[in-house]
């Protein structure tokens, strides 16, 4: 079966900037995998280039089989491009800029009437079809462009920064939009910044590091690394967080000073998730009355940080660690553009 978005060595560089330096990785389909990366690491360069708008100086992407580099037209008859900002046509109306789209994409008119109204109330616009999309907030803009991404029911969808601007009640509503589309055996690339959202809809993520893709490897060392546990216990006015703090060192005999204290919680090292479960039975049989006992950090935020820590230059890949069966570059957590594309971004300057 031909994966979703297979991508080998590809580099692109701005003059002296080098955006993308060596990117390899694979997404399937069926599945959404999340790019996580900081600003600068190359997230949005390597979006347009599997978006058929930009050319890598080397190496080769694949999109459901399809090069967009000789190919550019038939790539993107499968592809969904959702840019961080919606760059609508001004003039028209969130419904008129569906049904424009949906005719660049060979839609009768009446077809594409019907669609722009199946997706505005998919992605809750319906009462905004007649109001000119220049008008519309941040958060219904990122909606009107996933709309406009899914106009002609693509296979594989690139999102970047989809859930920017959107209200918690919006995100909750992306979430299960995009698992669903995953469901009906979509591939799914979506970049963000927001960790704890990515968490809670990916299935696979690719961590990117200087415009490098972080091996399997390393990955699974960073997130199998020792990490803060959070442990709360019922409120008790009478008594000082510090209090509580020493009362929880004291249950897993630790000093003062091997815990902290963060608002009404207690910060906990464990090396492992054994070592966590033993030190929740000793919170609790020390009569502790623990109300929560979870990691401090999801487990995308958890490796990020750590890989950020080592993100000096590249070293020697790390024994293999339980994630490595993962696809190349990526880590599986434990439990519509016109015709001519520019080699650049919408602002000239390199992601």
């Amino acid at each position: 079966m031909d994966a979703g978005i297979d991508v080998a060595g590809v580099k692109r560089s701005f003059g002296a900037v080098h955006a993308v330096q060596q990117v390899t990785f694979t997404a399937r389909p069926g599945r959404v995998t999340g790019l996580v990366g900081p600003n600068g690491s190359g997230k949005t360069t390597l979006m347009l280039l599997l978006a058929s708008l930009l050319r890598p100086d080397e190496g080769e992407m694949r999109i459901d089989g399809i090069d967009p580099v000789s190919d550019p037209a038939g790539a993107r008859r499968l592809l969904g491009w959702m840019p961080d900002s919606l760059g609508a046509w001004p003039s028209l109306t969130s419904r008129e800029v569906l049904v424009a789209t949906a005719q660049l994409y060979d839609l009768s008119r009446e077809d594409a009437r019907a669609r722009a109204d199946h997706l505005l109330e998919l992605v809750d616009l319906g009462a905004l079809a007649a109001s000119p999309a220049r008008v519309l907030s941040r958060g219904q803009k990122q909606r009107l462009a996933l709309a406009r991404a899914l106009v002609h029911d693509p296979r594989v969808l690139l999102l970047d920064e989809p859930a920017s601007g959107l209200d918690p009640q919006a995100r909750i509503a992306l979430r299960v939009l995009l698992r669903r589309l995953a469901a009906e055996g979509r591939t799914i690339l979506i970049s963000s910044h927001v960790l704890s959202e990515l968490e809670e809809v990916v299935d696979d993520a690719v961590f990117m590091v200087d415009g490098r893709t972080v091996g399997t490897d390393r990955v699974a060392a960073a997130a199998t690394r020792v990490r803060v546990w959070r442990v709360r216990v019922a409120a008790d006015l009478a008594r000082s967080t510090e209090s509580v703090r020493d009362d929880v060192a004291a249950a897993l005999g630790r000093t003062a000073e091997e815990v902290r204290v963060e608002r009404r919680d207690v910060l906990v090292p464990f090396a492992d998730e054994a070592a966590a479960v033993a030190g929740l039975r000793s919170l609790v049989s020390a009569g502790l009355p623990v109300v929560e006992f979870a990691p401090a950090v999801g487990d995308l935020e958890h490796a990020f940080l750590d890989l950020r820590a080592d993100a000096s230059p590249p070293t020697p890949d790390l024994p293999d660690g339980p994630h490595a069966a993962s696809p190349p570059g990526s880590w599986a957590p434990p439990a519509a553009p016109s015709a001519t594309g520019a080699d650049r971004t919408d602002d000239g300057s390199p992601s």
